[in-house]
């Protein structure tokens, strides 16, 4: 019988790996902790009518990405494709916005049907940061300066901020007049995509990675360019924010993002680490997603942060260093070595801050240093008939090669002590 894979465009997370993952989600949490933001967890499904209503019909992601499914009660379900939108959901249905403004974070897998690539999955993992229910350019400022912060702690130099506005409903209805006068003279030599898009939703063309779209979406006309006042003032505001929190940026008229529910600000966080410049993080502000979902006119801005391709740009940073080791490997050679070792062993992973490995098998020694390296471990205890016979433990540094024999006289609890304070 043939083993039975991980599906296509999902992969499994285990040991070392996994520890990464579970570093970058403490800092996610962290960071968003300090700006005052709470935790929201939402289910990885939901009505499809929610994703169409929210992220857009036109958009690729409902058009040709999304994963729907027809339950038992013959509803149409979809596994989120993001997860701003079910964040909304959620917060109408709990009624959260008579609490008043809210500022929420969420960490989890959703799914997109495409063909799967370097740091793109069909089951890919998000951070997702939302401020709801703040108008001014302040929460814009805040949003950006969390991902900031974020690319910050793990040394990613190169970020780049690329800003841009969109717009709203007062000054998109003009540009999207001056897309159709642009794009209409030359719909034959658009790709099939954007020839569909056209009439319905021109902004779409400018998102467009098709070759043959290319050199008309360069030459289209800039949405910058047309921003009624309200929306110059915003931005002009935002600008002078992020000057005043030192967060350097560009201003790239060409950036629309992927969404429909994007007002005024977009913006993204680009990288050249992994090669060509790609996106690490990107978002905006949708003023007018709230009531799209049935709520009431609510202003919101967040962004979203692949964090597959983020541990993609952290390892590349990383090199060929060796990881940091922690934590300690117990080594017991023999039956009575192990009886002793054990309550020790106990004591140490109730009360040390890094890890402590047993491997109880009987093994040479080589084997156990051999585990020890598999598991990172940054020290290695080492007990068997001599030093039980002269009531010590051996204590070896795993990195400098270098042994030190330590007391083991005396309960559990003191020796565990005794250990801990030499490896601190």
């Amino acid at each position: 019988m043939n083993p039975i894979s991980a599906p296509r465009g999902t992969r499994d997370v285990y040991p070392p790996e996994s520890a990464h993952w579970i570093r970058l989600e403490g800092d996610c949490r962290d960071i968003a902790r300090r700006f005052g933001y709470g935790e929201i967890r939402t289910p990885i499904f939901e009505a499809t009518e929610l994703f169409a209503r929210g992220v857009g019909e036109t958009t690729d992601i409902v058009e040709k990405e999304m994963y729907t499914f027809t339950d038992k009660g013959d509803r149409s379900m979809t596994l989120r494709p993001e997860l701003t939108a079910g964040i909304v959901r959620a917060v109408l249905e709990h009624k959260l916005f008579a609490q008043g403004p809210q500022r929420l974070y969420a960490l989890g897998p959703f799914f997109r049907y495409e063909r799967p690539q370097a740091g793109r999955y069909r089951q890919a993992h998000q951070l997702s940061v939302e401020c709801f229910g703040v108008a001014g350019a302040d929460a814009d400022a805040e949003v950006i300066q969390i991902a900031a912060l974020l690319l910050a702690r793990y040394g990613i130099a190169d970020a780049a901020l690329n800003l841009n506005s969109v717009g709203d409903s007062v000054c998109r209805p003009r540009y999207r007049a001056a897309l159709l006068d642009h794009f209409r003279p030359h719909a034959d030599a658009l790709s099939a995509d954007s020839q569909r898009r056209l009439e319905r939703n021109p902004l779409r063309i400018l998102d467009s990675k098709d070759e043959k779209d290319r050199p008309f979406v360069e030459t289209a006309p800039l949405m910058i360019d047309l921003l009624c006042d309200d929306c110059r003032a915003h931005f002009d505001t935002l600008r002078r924010y992020l000057d005043a929190l030192g967060i350097a940026y560009t201003i790239n008229p060409r950036i629309v993002r992927g969404l429909d529910y994007y007002t005024r600000t977009v913006f993204e966080f680009v990288s050249s680490v992994l090669g060509a410049q790609s996106t690490v993080c990107g978002g905006g502000r949708y003023d007018g997603l709230v009531e799209e979902l049935g709520g009431p006119p609510t202003p919101g801005v967040g962004f979203g942060l692949g964090l597959e391709r983020f541990l993609m740009v952290v390892e590349k940073l990383a090199g060929e260093h060796a990881p940091v080791r922690r934590g300690i490997q117990a080594i017991a050679l023999g039956d009575a070595a192990r009886d002793r070792l054990m309550p020790v062993v106990g004591k140490l992973r109730e009360t040390s801050g890094e890890p402590t490995f047993a491997d109880w098998q009987d093994r040479k020694l080589t084997a156990h240093f051999k585990a020890a390296d598999r598991n990172g471990a940054r020290w290695a205890l080492i007990l068997g008939d001599d030093e039980l016979a002269k009531e010590e433990i051996v204590l070896r540094d795993l990195l400098a090669r270098e042994d030190r024999r330590l007391p083991m006289a005396g309960p559990a609890a003191e020796v565990a002590r005794t250990l801990v304070e030499a490896t601190t």
